[in-house]
């Protein structure tokens, strides 16, 4: 089984009583099913003890989950603004506080990635790492690059999870530069709100993108774009049937606009919408 899931975030400094936390991004255009991933207790190369990810939860393509002991201790002391993608699991290795290493693996053995942390990654001029997450800067940079981690921004409290690194420097676009004209759409042919249309004004004009649009279970039903040149400004619209032309069933769908541009740099953007029929 091959897929690639890669570290995202950290915290191995939690506050007194606090649980650590673990972030994973999911660059792959495909679904990776949780059940595939074992979190592994390293000694240097070896593995003492595998910690299995029991959950029926998934990640979808360009989104991120968060695994930790303690979901509730993670809501109660950072902005959480997915929080579905914010997973409890039974147990999980210890990450000490100064030093350590983070290590996933897929159901057969296979190093999925692996993070060597070290407290000194930190930004010099925060005295209390309490509480303070590490994030990746780049997914296009190597895990185990020194610089491309970095303390998580105060004005972001101190950590970001399910949501992009606020040092991270990739992005290309503002969130509000795609945008749905409603959050609730009825393709019945009754000619209200059958259609959701898409919009799009950007700040650099030289960006290819592809949208998917995903169920509430995490399937993929509907390609609206695989490698489109955008421009500068446009529409692209969905008229609520899936990849065969049939109609989708009612409920919670979500629109993942993954946008990148000649030298790979990417940023995704997810949109949430609700077909019904009236």
């Amino acid at each position: 089984m091959f897929f690639i899931l890669l570290i995202s975030e950290l915290l191995f400094n939690p506050l007194p009583g606090g649980a650590d936390y673990l972030e994973l991004y999911n660059p792959n255009d495909t679904v990776v099913h949780l059940d595939h991933l074992r979190l592994a207790k390293m000694s240097g190369d070896s593995i003492v003890k595998f910690y299995p990810i029991s959950a029926n939860d998934s990640v979808l393509p360009h989104s991120y989950i968060v695994l930790s002991s303690d979901p509730d201790y993670v809501k109660s002391n950072y902005t959480v603004p997915h929080p579905a993608q914010l997973i409890r699991v039974p147990s999980m290795p210890s990450y000490n506080d100064d030093a350590g290493i983070v290590a996933i693996f897929s159901s057969d053995t296979v190093l999925v990635d692996r993070f060597d942390y070290n407290a000194k990654m930190h930004s010099p001029l925060i005295r209390d790492l309490e509480g303070v997450a590490l994030e990746r800067r780049s997914f296009s940079q190597p895990t185990n690059n020194a610089s491309n981690w970095y303390s998580a921004a105060s004005t972001a409290g101190y950590g970001t999870p399910t949501a992009p690194n606020s040092q991270s420097h990739e992005f290309l676009f503002v969130d509000d530069d795609f945008s749905i004209d409603k959050t609730l759409f009825s393709p019945d042919g009754d000619g209200y709100d059958d259609l959701l249309d898409i919009t799009y004004s950007l700040q650099h004009c030289d960006l290819a993108c592809n949208i998917t649009i995903f169920d509430s279970h995490g399937r993929l039903v509907r390609t609206l774009a695989r490698g489109l040149l955008l421009g500068c400004s446009g529409t692209l619209v969905w008229d609520g049937t899936d990849d065969n032309r049939q109609a989708c069933q009612r409920g919670n769908y979500i629109v993942i606009i993954d946008a990148y541009n000649e030298k790979g740099t990417r940023q995704v953007r997810r949109l949430r919408v609700s077909l019904v029929y009236r």
